[in-house]
């Protein structure tokens, strides 16, 4: 097992700092040490894996003109030792997207740079991190093979990807040979958010609104999108994780049902193979929806938002 000395040298080798949802502005607090907490479920001990634990790699945002807000940063053993007080003994990294409007070659060497970052950063402590790929879709034949070389070549856990790109939903038929070899691939994709700037002057204020609404929002509407416009119909065996608990679909699940029944001018496509609701339980969620305890340990140095 490597130490924590070897880890944190690892991580500056890297240039790795761990952010929050939103890695350009989040704020964190710093936690106190605390032994590590393991989890138990009717007396035996289980292994904990938080699949929504963000990343970022300044020397990669660099090609696009950006960098974390400083405030944001945790580095090395900072990111254990929360993860040991929160009984995480595994954390599943991924890297928000702002690279989908990187031009082609920029998108290509960016990628490259962060997903080998990735696979270094992971084996400084192989029992405590893996990582999703990333891939630039905003070029889907370059994401196919993004998506190929991070799962096969670097073996990481799958991919991380945006709710839309540039506004294009994930749904639209360009994006069907990424996810066809997602499929065939049998690997993960990780779902996340991205901001909604429509929405930016409704949301201002207090209260974080961006955040708490908008975030599970679109996530909300990437997912209706892939049930109504038949993608999970053609591409059933793909194995979907969304973030912040699927968003509020999960919650009006049944007026998602009701749409075809009772407005059948608005459901033009190819009938879909079974009820809305029904396609919910193919798809699998993270458990961050912000409760009062977990916001706690959230918004300390794990970054996890």
């Amino acid at each position: 097992m490597t130490t924590r000395r070897e880890f944190i040298s690892g991580v500056t080798a890297t240039g790795a700092v761990f952010v929050g949802c939103d890695l350009l502005q989040h704020i964190h607090a710093h936690a106190q040490m605390t032994p590590r907490r393991e989890v138990v479920v009717n007396g035996r001990r289980v292994k904990t894996v938080d699949v929504h634990a963000h990343v970022a790699f300044p020397q990669a945002m660099a090609m696009m003109g950006l960098k974390p807000n400083p405030e944001s940063l945790v580095i090395g053993e900072g990111r254990i030792r929360d993860m040991d007080a929160q009984g995480i003994d595994v954390a599943a990294l991924s890297i928000n997207p702002y690279w989908y409007r990187a031009e082609r070659d920029v998108a290509q060497a960016l990628i490259k740079m962060q997903n080998e970052k990735l696979v270094e950063l992971c084996a400084a402590q192989p029992d405590r991190f893996v990582a999703f790929a990333t891939m630039a879709l905003q070029h889907p034949d370059l994401a196919v093979q993004q998506l190929e070389e991070g799962v096969k070549k670097l073996g990481l856990r799958g991919v991380s990807v945006g709710s839309n790109v540039n506004g294009v939903e994930l749904a639209d038929p360009k994006f069907h040979p990424v996810w066809a070899r997602a499929e065939e691939l049998g690997c993960l994709i990780f779902i996340h958010p991205v901001r909604v700037p429509e929405l930016d002057k409704r949301l201002s204020g207090n209260g974080d609104l961006t955040n708490i609404v908008a975030f599970p929002l679109d996530t909300t509407i990437a997912l209706s999108h892939l049930i109504f416009e038949g993608t999970l119909d053609r591409f059933p065996g793909l194995k979907i994780c969304a973030s912040h608990g699927g968003g509020f679909l999960p919650s009006y699940s049944g007026r998602s049902d009701v749409v075809c029944v009772n407005f059948t001018n608005r459901c033009t496509g190819a009938p879909l193979k079974k009820k809305p609701s029904e396609y919910l339980r193919q798809l699998y969620y993270d458990s961050i929806i912000f409760t009062p305890e977990a916001t706690r340990h959230l918004v300390a140095e794990v970054g996890a938002s």
